[in-house]
């Protein structure tokens, strides 16, 4: 049977996820978990992959990598339906898999949007976080390594590219000269003037450079679309979760952005029930989805990760946890609702994919009519809006 790759967690592990399947396209009989580690559940998932893989093909080999492959090696490894696991930092080495080097790549599989990886690593040191653990330091890919997986992508008719990396805003820091994210997305845009769409993955907010800001606030071709890695909305929490942004500082980053480009479309992640989360601080982290008006919202209740320092420090009950993860999601929906309802008469630019939906520029999703083509850019008006997709 030809080879299976099951991909877990963010955007990073997705794109990783294609390339793994060029590399082993000539291997035998070999299943691949690409793992996550960023809470206690996403291992539980990681897991369950596992079983089912191993029922799903008992005579199969199955590999595990990524972050889990990592932060539980030893318990991953141990394991009976495992066969062995692959370092995360050597997923994409063709001596880890014992194959030969794979030829260029030339065509883009199972995607309508290209994913670019241009960093991975982190070298921040944030108190809930086990992903450096699971990636290392940052490292960045340079400019023309970037631009050659644009062009690839480009070539096989892809209309939108999504830039990826743990920590992609600080593309840069490692290479010469110290260039910014915004010089990398400059690059790609002036390199390739018939790219229609660039979009990026989870930002920091405390990383935008000048001329990043300056292309999200008034380049048409970079999406209005800011996904934050905000964790929370009480400067007290801020800081004990060791974040280098403030609750102000969020502010005024999507208030200037807001008030150049009103239509831009708010993300974020956001963590409930972080240690010593009182109702004072719970209470601000359910306003800031407002104020921010945050309608792409990826909420977490708080999962303590092995070896780090939020996880020794006073636990809330679970329970509440639950509770306020649940308030913050209700939060976030009522947000969106309001913001879809917005969106009804308006004329959107719609990437179609194969599931029968697409995404508008600000990441809207949307049914498509009967017969669009995945991989085409169609312009729809939504005329209502069903179980949160926009009807065109």
């Amino acid at each position: 049977m030809s080879v299976e790759v099951h991909s877990l967690g963010c955007r990073l592990n997705i794109s990783e996820s294609e390339d793994m399947r060029r590399l082993l396209a000539e291997a035998d009989d070999l299943v691949v978990i690409n793992s996550c580690a960023v809470t206690a559940e996403a291992v539980r998932q990681t897991r369950q992959a596992i079983r089912r893989a191993r029922r799903a093909r008992p005579d199969a080999r199955i590999l595990v990598t990524g972050c889990a492959a990592e932060v539980e090696r030893a318990a991953l490894g141990a394991m009976p339906e495992v066969d062995g696991l692959v370092a995360n930092t050597a997923k994409l080495d063709p001596r880890a898999w014992n194959v030969p080097a794979p030829r260029p790549l030339t065509r883009v599989r199972g995607y309508t949007r290209g994913f670019v990886q241009v960093q991975n690593g982190c070298d921040h040191a944030c108190t809930f976080c086990v992903i450096p653990q699971g990636r290392g330091p940052s490292r960045s890919r340079t400019i023309d390594e970037a631009l050659t997986d644009v062009a690839v992508h480009l070539e096989a008719g892809v209309h939108e590219v999504v830039l990826t990396g743990v920590d992609l805003t600080s593309w840069g820091h490692d290479l010469d000269g110290q260039p910014g994210l915004g010089q990398l997305c400059e690059a790609i845009l002036a390199r390739f003037p018939d790219l229609a769409r660039l979009r990026l993955s989870s930002i920091d907010g405390a990383e935008v450079d000048a001329r990043l800001f300056e292309l999200l606030a008034a380049e048409p071709r970079v999406m209005p679309h800011v996904h934050l890695s905000l964790q929370h909305g009480h400067d007290l929490i801020l800081k004990r979760m060791k974040r280098r942004h403030s609750r102000a500082d969020a502010l005024a980053l999507v208030g200037g952005l807001r008030a150049r480009r009103p239509e831009i479309a708010i993300g974020a992640d956001l963590i409930a029930g972080f240690p010593t989360e009182d109702e004072e601080a719970h209470a601000a982290n359910l306003s800031i989805v407002a104020e921010l008006g945050i309608v792409h919202g990826h909420v977490f209740p708080f999962s303590a990760r092995p070896g780090t320092p939020a996880a020794r420090m006073p636990q809330l009950d679970p329970a509440t946890v639950k509770t306020r993860a649940r308030a913050l999601r209700d939060a976030v929906s009522k947000e969106r609702s309001r913001w879809l309802a917005s969106q009804v008469g308006q004329p959107l630019w719609v990437l179609a994919e194969k599931d029968g939906t697409g995404h508008a520029p600000n990441f809207a999703r949307v049914r498509l009519p009967e017969g669009t083509v995945p991989g085409t850019l169609a312009c729809l008006t939504p005329v209502t809006v069903i179980e949160g997709i926009l009807q065109a």
